[in-house]
């Protein structure tokens, strides 16, 4: 007779239970709330608000502090006044809502709340505005592009209303009539810029106007404001939707009225991510809101057909031989895991952000919650080799925020399929 082992029993006994946790909902939950809280505590640990040294490499807490005919820059790259620094925050405060966590709703806040105690200081010193180099915080109060200030504008009224100060809703305000009544536009009312060519339509415009339009229309009730946003979603649709591919073209040059080069990743990733943020602020029985559904959907189904084998996409998305990209794949997770979390496209499509943020988890995070092969700031060039060649780096600032908003929306799925 064999008599069983004790120990060897008590090992199985608990190899049993331990795989019955990892198979349960919560235990898969509970790892994807870790990572979320490290990529966003690590995003926290790199940020150093302040200024160094062209030269010297010292430290400024302040730009009060920095001698006249000293050049600076940013302490860190997370210190600055730019779009990707706008998405960041609103990332920030979407997670801090949903965990109930103020250390990442503060973050944003002291973000903003930094910008407006030193931009003046540059502003005096630095009459020459944004195209001058070696300054910070010249896209504050030149507001030279879209960039400059739409998805900054957003972020600032995404923070609680007690962390909104006077000044906060004058520069608002100031963007508000700037974005409105002065910048440039195509006859039909489409934002463009002078580059590269003569009215040039960028795609990511539509995720630096949208945002900040919807966000004022919800802040003032006027109409007014959603109105242009659903211009512009409807408008940039006419110009750089591709029929044949089903996806999103990077420019389109009124001047000899066709698209540009490249189905860019990241480009169509900021018209998906722009519609969500219309969509969650537009009221409930707004008229446009049935048409605004079929588009994004339009999309979802366009994007779905070019998910790689690893559950990502690529930086030309209708290139497989152009590398696996991060942000474009992260803010597809988000737009369409969001999509699905809102009702708004069906549960069918649930899978496609699932196995993104899987692939992301396996092949893009590192150890540290670091997001690897981010492109980086990326224009628009006739030249395919010039989107195969971006650099990318490592939690580059393009690709932090939509990766905590898509982390954050895999947690309302989990927490959905517990109940």
């Amino acid at each position: 007779m064999i008599v069983p082992n004790p120990n060897t029993a008590r090992r199985r006994l608990v190899a049993s239970v331990l795989l019955l946790i990892a198979i349960l909902p919560g235990a898969t939950a509970q790892e994807n709330e870790a990572l979320v809280r490290k990529i966003a505590d690590q995003v926290i640990r790199e940020t150093k608000l302040g200024f160094e040294g062209a030269d010297n490499k010292q430290f400024y807490a302040s730009a009060a502090a920095i001698p006249e005919g000293v050049a600076v820059k940013y302490a860190s790259s997370y210190t600055g006044w730019h779009y990707t620094h706008g998405v960041l925050n609103m990332s920030m405060v979407n997670l801090g809502n949903y965990l109930n966590e103020p250390k990442y709703t503060n973050y944003a806040a002291d973000h903003v709340a930094f910008g407006f105690a030193n931009y003046e200081t540059f502003k005096k010193r630095f009459p020459g505005g944004r195209s001058h180099v070696g300054y910070p915080y010249g896209e504050m109060f030149t507001m030279e592009e879209l960039d400059d200030f739409g998805a900054m504008s957003a972020s600032i009224l995404a923070l609680p209303e007690g962390k909104r100060k006077d000044e906060y809703l004058a520069y608002v305000k100031k963007a508000a009539m700037h974005l409105t009544e002065e910048r440039l536009r195509l006859k039909d009312g489409t934002f463009v810029r002078k580059f590269p060519h003569v009215n040039t339509l960028w795609a990511d415009d539509l995720y630096m106007s949208v945002p900040f339009l919807a966000r004022m229309g919800k802040l003032t009730g006027e109409k007014k404001y959603f109105d242009d946003a659903i211009k512009q979603v409807v408008n940039f649709d006419k110009y750089l939707w591709d029929p044949q591919n089903q996806l999103y073209w990077h420019a389109w040059y009124s001047d000899v009225q066709r698209n540009g080069v490249a189905h860019w990743g990241r480009c169509n990733g900021w018209i998906m991510i722009a519609q969500v943020h219309l969509l969650d602020l537009l009221p409930a029985n707004h008229p446009a809101r049935p048409k605004l559904l079929r588009q994004l959907e339009k999309q979802v189904l366009g994007i779905a057909h070019f998910q790689s084998p690893e559950g990502l996409w690529h930086q030309v998305l209708d290139r497989p031989d152009s590398y696996l990209e991060s942000s474009a794949s992260a803010m597809f997770v988000y737009g369409i895991a969001h999509a699905v979390n809102q009702g708004w496209i069906g549960k069918s499509y649930a899978s496609i952000a699932k196995t993104g943020w899987d692939g992301l988890k396996k092949y893009k995070i590192n150890e540290l919650g670091q997001l690897k092969d981010i492109c980086v700031g990326t224009g628009i060039q006739d030249n395919m080799v010039f989107y195969y060649t971006r650099p990318v780096g490592l939690n580059e600032k393009h690709g932090t925020g939509p990766l905590i908003d898509a982390g954050v929306e895999i947690l309302k799925f989990e927490k959905a399929a517990s109940k």
